[in-house]
């Protein structure tokens, strides 16, 4: 019987680590030390300095961390905490050459903890690891790279090959490899979008016509209300906290809902400020709403149920925006009906929040006249995802606050180009338009059908549909639920490939041959034949700006993403059709020509980016919806019901500080006083009581989905400030956890903030590794 290991989950190590004290603020000189510390240990003082003063700079290159934007006006330090983490981490001088992969077996390898995993450095050569062999072997580019060619073209049909991508390809990358992947013949082009801000683009796309947020950076400081709803921008885009704040000094309130308490949402101590360096923290939320896990519903239902009766009644002040609401949306009359009818204790009930709480939050929002709502994974990755997305919409529409300064929707999303991704057309489900001017610029037959979404590719991959898995970045082992079950799959291909820059899990649960691509990172120069190149990125809120390395390659043979591309399209198509893909990966200005033949919005794309930048079209931001009907639309949703059980609890899995996606750069968790461990559950102190638990006992978790379970071991219990009934663990050690069946309606978004979970104590110790 194979272990854990073998099915792709890190090692249990000893159970040891501490629980600290919970912190009140977010930056200040902890979050300084702790960068500090970080590229001194990675890259070195002056590396590591050089690094983050490029960083997000008109000259320089795109911080990796997120999606963030710029401000309009930047400091020379234009970075965060988590962003020169992933900078340095980038940047180190560590290398993890043939030598490492000559002393360590793939099964010694995966005996080790994702940390010690990442700290190997930066890869240098492709390798490969054959069937039956114990070790990856080093091979030539044109070896590698025809090895995976004409395992494609081997294929009973393309379909049976998958192109995974994560979010932090840039636009070039990202265009060039759909058009390889098309050209090949299939649209099996799963991507992060999939696991994360799906339940996104498909609520947004089908209320207002755009499956974007509606707001711009400097729309921060035009507020009155911003709604932070499930997000921790402390951790996750902690830049997005400055925003906050001079929003707060500009007199916006602002309310966060959230189960936990987040330190980066109850205050803030600019790190690049002396003054708050030294003490002066500002103040964040004017509201703190700790609703219960997937409450969110029941929460704005409540909310928009009580803003009805004060807008009816005269002597209340605020009123809904009944000018907007005629004009321009459609379903509002169905709406008001569903919010009649439902009960306001059971919608209290639900959510888990007082009643004078919604009525304070409906006021708020009946008196503001420019509101922003922003949510994260928190609203998304539940079974009623788009409910979610939707119901904030609602909230909005309700408002009028839709194409005026300082309102609107704001999806914050995580990878650094995830949402230029898409754009550039990685996307299962691709428009015939798109497919058209595809076609007729590039003088090919691209296929029609819908390709797998990352649950799907899971799924065809398990069952022998796919045969070949292609991962440009990211580790798909450990950002996809249903570890084992991914695991299984991945080895069930024949062929599996990853481009990356450094080691991850993913690599060494592999199909009957796997082989690894190293890659040049974003901080890296790119001097191709055709001169010195940079690639496009765009943020969270679609602008779109040039990022150009600075450094060495970490080693001279390494290839940027799209000269890895062009290569593999030359070796899978051969030379002789209409595309010159060698020419394509030498110059990307060319790239750039075919983006702006193909996508609206980009027209005069070198020239526009010459200004430093630009906005792409968003209707709803310039006040026009561009649904079908140009209208807005109002949809109804019931309360998710209540799935729990007698003694069963709502977990939620979410990141540490120390993280970045999948990559961990320490055992800690500063700001939630979680240190040394990551194999842990933060429960409310009444939950451990009711489960007869004590603080620090390990325990078992299974989590009950549909009659199935899923089991993962030796989990410390710790008190949190948390919802009773409600917990949380850190991904990717409970993705075990999470069905791969458990997908949110419509965006089939895996439901990892929804997971019904029972406790038990340790039969036995966990093994030590």
């Amino acid at each position: 019987m194979s272990s854990d290991i073998d099915k792709g989950e890190p090692p249990v190590g000893p159970a040891e680590g501490r629980q600290g004290e919970t912190k009140t603020f977010a930056g200040g000189l902890p979050a300084i030390t702790s960068t500090m510390r970080h590229v001194l240990d990675q890259a070195g003082i002056v590396r590591g300095i050089q690094a983050l003063m490029q960083a997000n700079q008109p000259d320089g290159f795109d911080c990796p961390g997120c999606a963030w934007p710029d401000p309009e006006h930047r400091t020379a330090f234009e970075f965060c905490e988590n962003g020169a983490k992933a900078i340095a981490s980038e940047a180190t001088s560590r290398r993890a050459g043939p030598e490492l992969f000559e002393r360590y077996s793939v099964d010694e390898l995966l005996r080790q903890s994702d940390m010690w995993l990442n700290e190997c450095g930066r890869l240098t050569h492709p390798l490969i690891l054959r069937p039956g062999e114990s070790h990856y072997t080093a091979l030539t580019w044109d070896d590698a790279l025809a090895h995976i060619g004409q395992t494609l073209r081997e294929l009973a049909h393309p379909d049976e090959a998958i192109f995974y991508t994560s979010g932090r390809t840039s636009n070039e990358a990202a265009f060039l490899y759909q058009l390889f992947v098309r050209c090949f013949g299939t649209n099996n082009l799963p991507d992060c979008s999939n696991m994360c801000h799906e339940s996104s683009g498909t609520g947004l796309g089908e209320a207002i016509g755009i499956g974007k947020g509606t707001v711009t950076l400097q729309d921060f400081e035009k507020a009155d209300l911003i709604w932070v709803v499930g997000q921790n921008p402390g951790t996750n885009h902690p830049r997005m906290l400055t925003a906050l704040q001079g929003a707060v000094r500009s007199g916006a309130r602002i309310v966060s809902i959230n189960p936990l308490r987040e330190a980066g949402l109850v205050g803030f101590r600019h790190p690049q400020r002396p003054l708050e360096v030294l003490g002066s923290t500002t103040a964040l939320s004017s509201d703190y709403v700790q609703v219960r896990i997937n409450g969110d519903v029941a929460l704005m239902k409540a909310v928009m149920k009580e803003m009805l009766t004060i807008d009816a009644d005269p002597a209340q002040e605020g009123r809904i925006d009944r000018a907007f609401i005629a004009d321009r949306t459609t379903g509002f009359e169905a709406f008001r009906a569903d919010l009649e009818a439902e009960s306001m204790p059971e919608l209290l009930q639900a959510c888990g929040v007082r009643e004078d709480v919604v009525a304070t939050l409906a006021r708020q929002c009946l008196t503001s006249r420019r509101m922003i709502l922003c949510w994260a994974m928190g609203l998304t990755q539940h079974e009623n995802g788009v409910a979610n997305v939707q119901s904030a919409v609602n909230l909005l529409l309700l408002g009028g606050h839709f194409g005026r300064p300082g309102a609107g929707a704001c999806p914050v999303r995580g990878h650094s180009n995830v949402q230029g991704d898409r754009t550039m057309g990685i996307w299962e489900k691709p428009p015939d338009a798109f497919l058209d001017r595809l076609e007729a610029h590039y003088g090919f037959s691209a296929p029609r059908a819908h390709g797998v979404d990352a649950v799907a590719a899971i799924e065809a991959m398990h069952v022998g549909a796919a045969k070949v898995f292609f991962a440009m970045g990211g580790n798909f082992l450990s950002a996809a639920p249903d570890t084992h079950r991914t695991a299984a799959a991945l080895q069930r291909c024949e062929l599996t490939v990853s481009v990356a820059t450094k080691l991850n899990r993913g690599h060494l649960i592999t199909g009957r041959t796997a082989i690894i691509l190293p890659c040049r990172a974003r901080t890296e120069r790119d001097l191709q034949p055709g001169g010195e190149q940079f690639v496009t990125v765009e943020n969270s809120m679609g602008f779109v700006h040039a990022s150009r390395g600075r450094f060495e390659p970490a080693d001279p043979t390494l290839r940027s993403e799209p000269h890895i591309v062009a290569g593999l399209a030359a070796a899978t198509l051969g030379t002789d059709g209409p595309i010159d893909w060698a020419s394509l990966g030498q110059d990307y200005a060319a790239i750039r020509a075919g983006i702006a033949a193909c996508i609206p919005g980009f027209e005069d794309f070198e020239r526009r980016l010459k200004g430093g930048g630009f906005y792409l079209p968003n209707g709803p931001r310039e006040g026009h919806f561009t649904t079908p009907d140009g209208m807005a639309r109002f949809t109804v949703h019931g309360i998710p019901p209540d799935p729990l059980g007698d003694g069963q609890l709502m977990m939620m899995t979410i990141r540490s500080h120390d993280q970045y996606n999948t990559t961990v750069y320490a055992p800690d968790d500063r700001y939630r006083g979680v240190y040394g461990n990551r194999r842990v559950i933060l429960m409310n102190a009444r939950d451990i009581d009711a489960q007869g638990l004590a603080s620090g006992q390990q325990v078992d978790i299974t989590s009950h989905f549909r009659g199935e379970k899923r089991r993962v071991h030796g989990f410390t219990v710790l008190p949190y400030d948390v919802p009773p009934r409600c917990c949380a663990t850190y991904f990717p050690e409970t993705n075990p956890l999470v069905p791969v069946g458990q997908i949110a309606h419509r965006s089939r978004t895996p439901a990892s903030k929804s997971i019904v979970v029972t406790l038990a104590p340790s039969q036995a110790p966990p093994a030590t590794v």
